[in-house]
This record gives C-alpha cells, structure tokens and sequence, in this order.
C-alpha cells in the first residue's frame, strides 16, 4: 500500500493526521521510516541518517550548544481508530496523544527551521512500545552514541502539553511461594500454594506508597500486584503460585536500593526480580532546561511537573545528559480506544519548541 509524501510545510493538524493515518504497530514501521526520511531529505540544512527504522537528521551550524529532540513512530495496536478524524476541538484516533502528535511538531520544525539558534539532532525512532531490548533509542545507544551526543534532549512523550521533568524507575519481581499438590478431595494432605498468596497480597493492601522529592519535583511512588498464577487443574490443590509485583520508584533511588526495597516489603518469601530500569532525575538545574522552562511558561503558563512513568528520558540520563518529557495530549489517554490530542496543544507545543530554537 502507498501512502501520499508527508508535506512539513503544510497545515500541522494535516500533517499529524497523515502521520497518524499510516499504520506503524510496533515492528511494522518501515513504511512511516521512509516517509519521513523522505521528507527530511528535502531539507538541504539536515544532514540525514538512518539505522534500521530510526531516522536521525541534524544540524551543523557551529553553534556551542546541541539539544536532542526525539520521539518514536510506532504505536499500540490499532483498535478500529483509524483513520484518523477531527471533531470536538480534538484529533481522534490510535497515536494522536502516543506519540505522533509530538512526532508531527517535531518533523513540521525539523524543516522549516533553517537557522535555529541552537544545533538540533531530531530522532525518529522505531520499537518503543514493545520489549526494551528491541527499543530503537536503545540501539542508536548502542550502535552510534555520537549521533545522540548533546547537552540537553526532549522526548515527546504525551504531558499534555507541559514540561514533565525525568521520570520515576520501575522494577518487576516474581514473589514465589511452594505448596504441596493433592486431590482437592483430600486437600488435608496438601499445603495449597495459592492461599499462601493471602499474605502477599495483604502486606500489599497495607503498602503505603511514598511521595518523594527529588530536586524541587514530587514523585509518587506505586507498588502493586500485576499479575497472580497458580495451579494444574480444578481439582488439585495448587503446589506453586507466582505473584508478579510492579514498584514504581522515584529517581532519587537506584535499581539496586528499589531490589533491596523490595526484598524488605516481602522478607521471608522468594523474590526473583524479573525487570528493572532506573528512573531519570528532573535535570532541570541546567542552563538549556532552564531555558527550555522560560519557553513552556511563555507560552503555556505552566510550570515543571514530575513525570510518573518510564520513558526514554532514562536512556538520555544514562548517558549522562539531562532530559524532559514535553508533547501534546493527556499521558491518560495513551493507548485507549478513545485516544485523542487537543488541536491547540499541537499548536502550543509546536510554538514552545519553535520559541526555544529561534531565541
């Protein structure tokens, strides 16, 4: 199927549109790949380049500064919400708010801005929504750290138009308990695994979760049961059960402190931790955020807030250079079924950025 040349140029809420309307499942975005290497391609002051399904165009103006601003093109499955439509006041349909809305922003400014006052990288980047280890970011990390080198990077993750500073990390464990299998009939003579989750789960219904503050942004920390598996058949008690535990941790603490945490909370069970990915701390004490701040308050009015999930603000941190969350639509809205962007977020945010690069 062929899809009509994406136009930077034109109308942001048609180009958001035309985006979004182009299928790009995660491992399925090839076609949207090249629609916007194409476009970017156009623009004689990028300097272009592709790894996989990711695209990466940047400047080279000389400037003493280089600010990253990368997004993903992929999305959840489609649930009968494309194509895309307007109504309301909103753009309807599957990567309106995750991420497209953003992506749009960022490829309209990618080449109308010939002069920006700052060198910009502009990531487009593959596999976000699936397994960490197929992440396209994570492999641009591992294949060219050089083209993401920078002294401050903006991911345009949904903040509903707000600047959201780092993000909280996130750990999986399995909590595994044993029992001894028997006939249902003859439960006596076996220890039932699955009512020995009863404690488990109680010490997680009187869990109190943190808030904690981390350089002036307040994280609320979660810590929930995710998933519970246990038992062969309906009439054998079950001799092993599995609860599968989620804590969100503020970036003040390490993976390392969040296992150790952990660990406390279920003292006297196995514990096999699963996952773990350290959260990002805000950055916004240095001078191009700071910055970056002015911009959003100029035109938004809002101040920094804290953002709650993961993202790949933590892969930016990793290497050592401060990062944010800033992009159109509400981060609730993400994947459901009613997904929608609010047409004057995609212009606020596009003014934010278009203000921060040309002052």
């Amino acid at each position: 199927m062929t899809h009509p040349l994406l136009d930077p140029h034109g109308d942001l809420v048609a180009l958001t549109r035309a985006i979004c309307d182009v299928p790009s499942v995660s491992g399925d975005e090839r076609a949207l790949a090249d629609l916007v290497e194409e476009a970017l391609r156009t623009a004689p002051h990028l300097e272009v380049l592709r790894d996989g399904d990711a695209v990466v165009a940047r400047t080279h103006l000389g400037h003493a500064s280089r600010v990253v601003v990368a997004g993903h093109i992929d999305t959840v499955p489609v649930a009968d919400n494309l194509p895309t439509r307007v109504q309301d006041g909103h753009l309807w349909g599957r990567g309106t708010v995750d991420m497209k809305g953003g992506v749009a922003v960022a490829l309209a400014l990618a080449v109308q801005l010939t002069e920006p006052t700052k060198d910009v990288t502009w990531v487009f980047y593959d596999h976000e929504e699936v397994a960490s280890e197929l992440n396209g970011l994570g492999r641009l990390v591992r294949n060219h750290p050089d083209w993401l080198a920078c002294d401050f990077a903006i991911l345009g993750e949904p903040s509903d138009g707000g600047l959201e500073g780092g993000c909280n990390g996130t750990l999986r464990a399995e909590v595994r308990l044993s029992g001894v299998a028997a006939h249902s009939a003859r439960a006596w003579v076996g220890v039932n695994a699955v009512h020995a989750a009863g404690e488990v789960l109680r010490r997680l219904e009187a869990y109190e979760p943190r808030s904690v503050e981390v350089e002036g942004l307040v994280y609320r920390e979660s810590f929930n049961a995710v998933l519970i598996s246990g038992g062969t058949a309906t009439n054998v008690i079950p001799s092993s059960c599995v609860v599968t535990v989620n804590y969100r941790f503020a970036p003040s603490m390490t993976p390392a402190e969040a296992e150790a945490h952990v660990r406390e909370v279920f003292e006297g069970y196995e514990v096999v931790v699963t996952d773990a990915a350290a959260g990002a701390r805000p950055g916004l004490d240095a001078p191009a955020a700071q910055e970056f701040a002015r911009a959003v308050h100029a035109v938004t009015g809002g101040g920094p807030a804290p953002k709650y999930g993961w993202t790949d603000v933590a892969r930016f941190s990793e290497l050592g250079i401060p990062a944010v969350n800033f992009g159109p639509g509400d981060p609730l809205l993400a994947h459901k079924d009613d997904e929608r962007c609010p047409l004057d977020q995609l212009q606020a945010s596009f003014d934010v950025l278009h203000l921060w690069l040309t002052s």
